[in-house]
């Protein structure tokens, strides 16, 4: 199916923005790539800043639904909840690894957009694992660590293979991109939950239940 040029646009600056950096990108070279004029990115976006805040708000908005997504799931118990808040983000960050990328390294920067940013979607994401590792620790289904220690830990492995890529890719010949490594990370991840996170006394408990 054929892009529409708004689409193209999108497509093209993420690609230049990892290439060659916001900053290294120019309006005519997003526009050279999606075969576009420059009067449509004027059009959809404003400037290159708007095309930016656009691709902040594409990632973080769909990022926030896959979090919530799987928190709704809290009902089923925090270990159950945070494997499928992990499934959901992991799934996310494979299917769109380009703008996860660019995003990712973006926000290591200080500016105002990051800021913002910080106040209103980070604050979001910091509710929802916040209440699932509080309601883990309050059931024993968890061990009695620190949430917020957790909570770094946590971003850490969701985030360290894109915002890394170069050195997942080239030191440790681990491939993002590639259609084995969602599945496997995944499995990764679910043993730093059961093995770090999980209470081991309770686990034993319901192995003894069944």
């Amino acid at each position: 199916m054929r892009k529409n040029s708004k689409d193209a646009i999108v497509d093209s600056a993420i690609v230049l923005f990892n290439i060659k950096g916001f900053n290294g990108t120019s309006i005519r070279d997003i526009a050279n790539k999606a075969n576009v004029n420059v009067a449509n990115i004027a059009y959809y976006f404003q400037n290159k800043h708007g095309l930016l805040e656009y691709c902040y708000t594409t990632f973080f908005e769909s990022y926030l639904h896959e979090i919530e997504r799987g928190f709704n799931s809290l009902n089923k118990g925090p270990t159950e909840c945070l494997k499928e808040i992990t499934k959901n983000i992991i799934h996310f960050h494979c299917q769109n690894i380009h703008l996860t990328r660019f995003i990712l390294r973006e926000m290591s920067i200080d500016s105002q957009v990051v800021r913002e940013i910080m106040s209103t979607y980070f604050v979001k994401e910091r509710y929802y694992f916040k209440r699932v590792f509080e309601e883990g620790i309050q059931t024993k289904e968890y061990r009695p660590l620190s949430v917020n220690y957790m909570i770094i830990q946590l971003k850490s492995l969701l985030s360290m293979p894109f915002l890394n890529s170069y050195y997942v890719t080239e030191v440790l010949h681990v491939f993002p991109h590639e259609p084995y490594f969602e599945r496997k990370y995944l499995e990764e991840i679910y043993n730093w939950i059961d093995g770090v996170v999980c209470n081991m006394h309770f686990q034993n408990r319901d192995a003894l239940l069944v």
